[in-house]
Protein backbone atom coordinates (compact mmCIF):
# COMPACT_ATOMS: atom_id res chain seq x y z
CA UNK A 1 0.00 0.00 0.00
CA UNK A 2 0.97 3.76 0.06
CA UNK A 3 0.23 6.95 1.02
CA UNK A 4 -1.41 9.81 -1.20
CA UNK A 5 -0.61 13.20 -1.31
CA UNK A 6 -3.21 15.66 -3.10
CA UNK A 7 -3.20 18.87 -4.03
CA UNK A 8 -4.71 21.11 -6.49
CA UNK A 9 -1.01 21.69 -8.66
CA UNK A 10 2.36 21.41 -7.33
CA UNK A 11 2.17 23.42 -4.00
CA UNK A 12 1.68 20.39 -2.19
CA UNK A 13 4.99 18.98 -2.90
CA UNK A 14 6.52 21.09 -0.21
CA UNK A 15 4.54 18.64 1.89
CA UNK A 16 5.25 16.11 -0.25
CA UNK A 17 9.10 16.94 -0.24
CA UNK A 18 9.05 16.56 3.56
CA UNK A 19 7.38 13.51 4.03
CA UNK A 20 9.49 11.75 1.35
CA UNK A 21 12.86 13.20 3.91
CA UNK A 22 11.11 11.83 6.80
CA UNK A 23 9.82 8.35 5.68
CA UNK A 24 12.27 7.37 3.02
CA UNK A 25 10.99 3.86 3.03
CA UNK A 26 7.21 4.63 2.42
CA UNK A 27 5.31 4.32 -0.80
CA UNK A 28 4.26 7.28 -2.00
CA UNK A 29 1.72 8.57 -4.91
CA UNK A 30 1.48 12.16 -5.35
CA UNK A 31 -1.32 13.74 -7.45
CA UNK A 32 -2.02 17.34 -8.59
CA UNK A 33 -5.52 17.99 -9.87
CA UNK A 34 -3.42 20.86 -12.33
CA UNK A 35 -6.73 20.70 -14.31
CA UNK A 36 -8.64 22.64 -11.65
CA UNK A 37 -6.01 24.69 -9.94
CA UNK A 38 -6.22 26.53 -8.16
CA UNK A 39 -8.75 25.79 -6.17
CA UNK A 40 -8.74 29.22 -4.17
CA UNK A 41 -11.20 31.11 -6.08
CA UNK A 42 -13.82 27.97 -6.47
CA UNK A 43 -16.72 27.83 -4.42
CA UNK A 44 -17.29 25.39 -1.20
CA UNK A 45 -19.14 22.72 -2.83
CA UNK A 46 -17.26 22.57 -6.12
CA UNK A 47 -13.95 22.38 -3.92
CA UNK A 48 -15.53 19.10 -2.06
CA UNK A 49 -16.80 17.21 -4.80
CA UNK A 50 -13.26 17.89 -6.32
CA UNK A 51 -11.19 16.99 -3.20
CA UNK A 52 -13.66 14.07 -2.69
CA UNK A 53 -12.58 12.53 -6.54
CA UNK A 54 -9.01 12.81 -5.90
CA UNK A 55 -9.45 11.29 -2.84
CA UNK A 56 -11.14 8.04 -4.49
CA UNK A 57 -8.32 8.36 -7.41
CA UNK A 58 -5.59 8.05 -4.51
CA UNK A 59 -7.50 5.11 -2.96
CA UNK A 60 -8.03 3.33 -5.89
CA UNK A 61 -4.34 3.61 -6.63
CA UNK A 62 -3.88 1.78 -3.60
CA UNK A 63 -3.19 4.17 -0.92
CA UNK A 64 -4.53 3.59 2.53
CA UNK A 65 -4.07 7.21 4.00
CA UNK A 66 -4.31 10.83 2.05
CA UNK A 67 -2.53 13.99 3.34
CA UNK A 68 -4.54 17.12 1.91
CA UNK A 69 -1.57 18.84 1.14
CA UNK A 70 -3.73 21.84 0.25
CA UNK A 71 -5.32 24.25 2.60
CA UNK A 72 -8.20 25.02 0.97
CA UNK A 73 -9.20 21.37 0.79
CA UNK A 74 -8.22 20.57 4.52
CA UNK A 75 -10.28 23.90 5.27
CA UNK A 76 -13.25 23.57 2.87
CA UNK A 77 -13.80 19.99 2.52
CA UNK A 78 -12.08 18.17 5.05
CA UNK A 79 -14.39 17.82 7.75
CA UNK A 80 -17.11 17.30 5.21
CA UNK A 81 -15.38 14.28 3.87
CA UNK A 82 -14.65 12.41 7.41
CA UNK A 83 -18.08 12.89 8.06
CA UNK A 84 -20.52 12.39 5.46
CA UNK A 85 -18.35 10.47 3.01
CA UNK A 86 -15.69 8.60 4.59
CA UNK A 87 -17.62 6.27 6.64
CA UNK A 88 -20.05 4.63 4.22
CA UNK A 89 -16.22 4.45 1.42
CA UNK A 90 -14.73 2.52 3.89
CA UNK A 91 -17.50 -0.18 4.10
CA UNK A 92 -17.57 -0.26 0.23
CA UNK A 93 -13.93 -0.55 -0.59
CA UNK A 94 -13.84 -3.21 2.78
CA UNK A 95 -10.98 -1.66 4.28
CA UNK A 96 -9.33 0.76 6.76
CA UNK A 97 -8.25 4.02 5.02
CA UNK A 98 -8.61 8.00 6.07
CA UNK A 99 -7.72 11.58 4.75
CA UNK A 100 -6.08 13.24 6.72
CA UNK A 101 -5.39 17.85 6.48
CA UNK A 102 -2.55 19.86 7.24
CA UNK A 103 -4.44 23.05 9.02
CA UNK A 104 -4.92 21.14 12.53
CA UNK A 105 -0.63 20.00 12.99
CA UNK A 106 -0.20 23.96 11.85
CA UNK A 107 -2.85 24.95 14.03
CA UNK A 108 -1.25 22.80 16.52
CA UNK A 109 2.45 24.63 16.03
CA UNK A 110 0.86 28.51 15.89
CA UNK A 111 -0.65 27.68 19.60
CA UNK A 112 1.86 25.13 20.92
CA UNK A 113 -1.19 23.51 22.14
CA UNK A 114 -3.11 19.79 21.22
CA UNK A 115 -6.15 20.07 19.23
CA UNK A 116 -8.06 18.66 21.76
CA UNK A 117 -6.99 21.75 24.15
CA UNK A 118 -9.87 24.51 24.18
CA UNK A 119 -8.95 27.53 26.60
CA UNK A 120 -10.85 28.15 29.47
CA UNK A 121 -12.54 31.92 28.70
CA UNK A 122 -11.64 35.20 30.96
CA UNK A 123 -12.74 38.24 30.91
CA UNK A 124 -9.34 38.75 31.69
CA UNK A 125 -8.11 41.76 29.90
CA UNK A 126 -4.95 40.21 27.84
CA UNK A 127 -1.90 42.34 28.29
CA UNK A 128 0.20 41.68 25.23
CA UNK A 129 -1.06 40.25 22.27
CA UNK A 130 1.18 38.05 19.62
CA UNK A 131 0.01 38.93 16.51
CA UNK A 132 -0.25 36.36 13.83
CA UNK A 133 -0.50 36.61 9.96
CA UNK A 134 -1.91 33.82 7.72
CA UNK A 135 -0.99 34.37 3.91
CA UNK A 136 -3.85 32.07 2.39
CA UNK A 137 -5.96 31.91 -1.10
CA UNK A 138 -9.38 33.37 -1.06
CA UNK A 139 -11.38 30.50 -0.24
CA UNK A 140 -9.24 29.37 3.05
CA UNK A 141 -9.58 33.29 4.25
CA UNK A 142 -13.26 33.23 3.92
CA UNK A 143 -13.39 29.94 5.82
CA UNK A 144 -12.07 31.88 8.46
CA UNK A 145 -10.55 28.55 9.92
CA UNK A 146 -7.09 30.24 11.59
CA UNK A 147 -9.45 32.55 13.05
CA UNK A 148 -11.83 30.61 14.73
CA UNK A 149 -9.70 27.44 15.97
CA UNK A 150 -6.93 29.47 17.17
CA UNK A 151 -8.89 31.82 19.19
CA UNK A 152 -10.49 28.47 20.57
CA UNK A 153 -7.63 27.64 22.13
CA UNK A 154 -5.26 30.83 22.72
CA UNK A 155 -6.73 34.20 23.58
CA UNK A 156 -3.47 35.75 23.69
CA UNK A 157 -3.17 35.34 19.82
CA UNK A 158 -4.74 38.00 17.17
CA UNK A 159 -4.88 36.59 13.64
CA UNK A 160 -5.08 38.41 10.55
CA UNK A 161 -5.54 36.92 7.01
CA UNK A 162 -4.53 38.01 3.65
CA UNK A 163 -6.17 36.92 0.82
CA UNK A 164 -3.62 36.27 -2.07
CA UNK A 165 -5.31 35.58 -5.40
CA UNK A 166 -3.24 34.98 -7.93
CA UNK A 167 0.25 33.99 -6.19
CA UNK A 168 -0.69 30.30 -6.40
CA UNK A 169 -1.30 30.81 -9.94
CA UNK A 170 1.95 32.01 -10.74
CA UNK A 171 4.18 29.78 -8.85
CA UNK A 172 1.92 27.14 -10.97
CA UNK A 173 2.78 28.51 -13.95
CA UNK A 174 6.45 29.67 -12.98
CA UNK A 175 6.84 33.27 -12.92
CA UNK A 176 9.53 35.08 -12.57
CA UNK A 177 11.18 36.11 -8.97
CA UNK A 178 10.85 39.80 -9.94
CA UNK A 179 7.28 39.41 -10.49
CA UNK A 180 6.96 36.90 -8.01
CA UNK A 181 8.73 38.98 -5.31
CA UNK A 182 6.53 42.05 -5.98
CA UNK A 183 3.03 39.73 -5.63
CA UNK A 184 4.24 38.70 -2.39
CA UNK A 185 5.73 42.30 -1.24
CA UNK A 186 2.48 44.03 -1.71
CA UNK A 187 0.46 41.22 0.25
CA UNK A 188 3.25 41.64 3.46
CA UNK A 189 2.27 45.60 3.01
CA UNK A 190 -1.41 45.28 2.53
CA UNK A 191 -1.50 43.14 5.63
CA UNK A 192 0.80 45.28 7.76
CA UNK A 193 -0.88 48.69 7.00
CA UNK A 194 -4.31 47.00 8.07
CA UNK A 195 -2.96 45.89 11.44
CA UNK A 196 -1.02 48.76 11.69
CA UNK A 197 2.42 47.10 12.50
CA UNK A 198 4.27 44.13 11.17
CA UNK A 199 2.84 41.26 12.86
CA UNK A 200 5.10 39.07 14.83
CA UNK A 201 4.60 35.50 13.00
CA UNK A 202 3.10 34.13 9.90
CA UNK A 203 2.04 31.38 8.84
CA UNK A 204 2.05 30.68 4.88
CA UNK A 205 -1.45 29.22 4.66
CA UNK A 206 -0.78 27.75 1.41
CA UNK A 207 1.09 25.02 0.27
CA UNK A 208 2.56 26.96 -2.80
CA UNK A 209 3.76 29.70 -1.06
CA UNK A 210 6.66 27.64 0.81
CA UNK A 211 8.33 27.27 -2.83
CA UNK A 212 8.88 31.39 -2.35
CA UNK A 213 9.40 31.61 1.50
CA UNK A 214 12.66 33.18 0.76
CA UNK A 215 10.47 36.13 -0.28
CA UNK A 216 8.52 36.60 2.22
CA UNK A 217 11.39 36.59 4.99
CA UNK A 218 12.77 39.10 2.90
CA UNK A 219 9.71 41.06 3.03
CA UNK A 220 8.53 40.97 6.10
CA UNK A 221 10.63 42.63 9.29
CA UNK A 222 13.80 40.69 9.45
CA UNK A 223 13.96 37.23 12.21
CA UNK A 224 10.03 37.32 11.91
CA UNK A 225 9.26 33.40 12.79
CA UNK A 226 7.40 31.64 9.57
CA UNK A 227 5.71 28.62 10.70
CA UNK A 228 6.31 25.99 7.93
CA UNK A 229 3.52 23.70 7.73
CA UNK A 230 5.51 20.63 5.38
CA UNK A 231 7.28 20.31 9.68
CA UNK A 232 4.23 20.12 11.24
CA UNK A 233 2.41 17.65 9.10
CA UNK A 234 5.70 15.27 8.76
CA UNK A 235 5.41 15.28 12.46
CA UNK A 236 1.73 14.93 12.74
CA UNK A 237 1.78 11.84 10.49
CA UNK A 238 4.67 10.01 11.86
CA UNK A 239 2.39 10.53 15.32
CA UNK A 240 -0.38 9.40 13.47
CA UNK A 241 1.25 6.14 11.94
CA UNK A 242 2.68 5.38 15.80
CA UNK A 243 -0.56 5.11 16.79
CA UNK A 244 -2.84 3.79 13.69
CA UNK A 245 -0.75 -0.03 12.58
CA UNK A 246 -3.56 -0.73 10.52
CA UNK A 247 -2.26 2.34 7.87
CA UNK A 248 0.28 0.39 5.74
CA UNK A 249 2.78 3.04 4.22
CA UNK A 250 4.30 0.35 2.55
CA UNK A 251 7.96 -0.08 2.16
CA UNK A 252 9.45 0.04 -1.46
CA UNK A 253 10.36 3.59 -1.12
CA UNK A 254 8.22 4.06 -4.63
CA UNK A 255 7.47 7.58 -6.00
CA UNK A 256 5.05 8.22 -8.11
CA UNK A 257 3.99 11.79 -9.59
CA UNK A 258 0.22 12.22 -11.09
CA UNK A 259 -1.25 14.62 -12.68
CA UNK A 260 -5.59 15.49 -14.07
CA UNK A 261 -3.78 18.22 -16.35
CA UNK A 262 -1.15 18.46 -19.11
CA UNK A 263 1.54 14.85 -18.12
CA UNK A 264 5.21 15.80 -18.21
CA UNK A 265 7.93 18.02 -16.74
CA UNK A 266 7.26 20.69 -14.07
CA UNK A 267 8.60 24.26 -14.26
CA UNK A 268 11.95 25.49 -13.45
CA UNK A 269 10.71 27.27 -10.13
CA UNK A 270 9.14 23.59 -8.69
CA UNK A 271 12.48 21.40 -10.19
CA UNK A 272 14.85 24.09 -8.16
CA UNK A 273 12.31 23.55 -5.16
CA UNK A 274 12.17 19.91 -5.43
CA UNK A 275 16.12 19.67 -6.25
CA UNK A 276 16.16 17.66 -9.72
CA UNK A 277 14.23 16.98 -12.77
CA UNK A 278 10.13 16.13 -11.91
CA UNK A 279 7.47 14.72 -14.63
CA UNK A 280 4.48 13.84 -13.58
CA UNK A 281 2.14 11.23 -15.33
CA UNK A 282 -1.36 11.18 -16.19
CA UNK A 283 -3.93 10.52 -13.36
Amino acid sequence: MAIGVFDSGVGGLTVHRRLVDRFPQADFIYLADQAHAPYGGRGGEEIVDLTRAGCESLFAAGCDLVVLACNTASGVALRRLQQTWLPGYRKTLGRPVNVLGIIVPTIEAATGLPWEHEAERRGDKVEKLDVLAVFATPATVKSRVYEIEIDKRRQDVAVFSEPCPELARLIERGAGAVELATAVEAHVKAITTRIGRPPDRAILGCTHYEMVADMFRAALPPGTPLIHQPDSTADALEAYLAKHPEYDAGTGGARVFLTTGTPGPQNALVESFWGGALSFGAA
